[in-house]
């Protein structure tokens, strides 16, 4: 396991998350990593959701910066080159027990049988979705995820750097006394 228990959600992160994504979020069961500024970067989502869906993404990254960064990454055809890294004993030993450590953090939220055994991201033989690996690099830590590490390195984007009040990103909303 890398990240679970997560602490409670706030209104306030609800707020946020809806702006991020344009939607009301389905199935949050807590945030997985926050902007340094607070705001929620990537979401622990239940394995099934609330209509019954089953879900096999549990960290979703909802950041709009790093979610256009990774989609940024995809569109230079940056994939293909981290599939390559898995040709590396090493690395692909560490990307098959990043799989497992996901599979372990979601199973602790319940057993879906028809996502048994799937991740996210392509893992724990492909470079599928940089979103998915990202989100669960920024989740789980440096060192966890050899190609979500990979992807955050090549990114624009970082983590150490708040970004939220620049255009197009999602602002965090004024505390409200139901959000206090």
């Amino acid at each position: 396991m890398t990240t679970p228990p997560f602490a409670p959600l706030a209104p306030a992160d609800i707020a946020v998350l809806r702006s991020q994504l344009g939607r009301e979020p389905r199935g949050v069961v807590g945030i997985a990593a926050r902007c340094i500024c607070g705001n929620p970067t990537v979401v622990a989502t239940a394995p099934r959701l609330p209509d019954g869906t089953p879900f096999p993404t549990f960290y979703y990254l909802t950041h709009p910066a790093a979610t256009a960064a990774m989609s940024t990454l995809e569109a230079e055809h940056v994939m293909p080159e981290l599939q390559e890294l898995l040709a590396d004993d090493d690395v692909r030993a560490a990307y098959e027990a990043a799989h497992l450590a996901y599979l372990a953090d979601r199973a602790q939220f319940g057993e879906v049988p028809e996502i048994a055994g799937i991740s996210a991201g392509g893992m724990p033989t492909r470079v599928k979705c940089l979103h998915a690996l990202a989100g669960h690099a920024l989740a789980a830590g440096p060192g966890v995820n050899p190609i979500g590490d990979a992807a955050l390195a090549r990114s624009p984007w970082s983590p150490a750097r708040c970004v939220c009040a620049e255009p197009g990103a999602a602002l965090r909303p004024e505390p409200t006394a139901e959000a206090e």
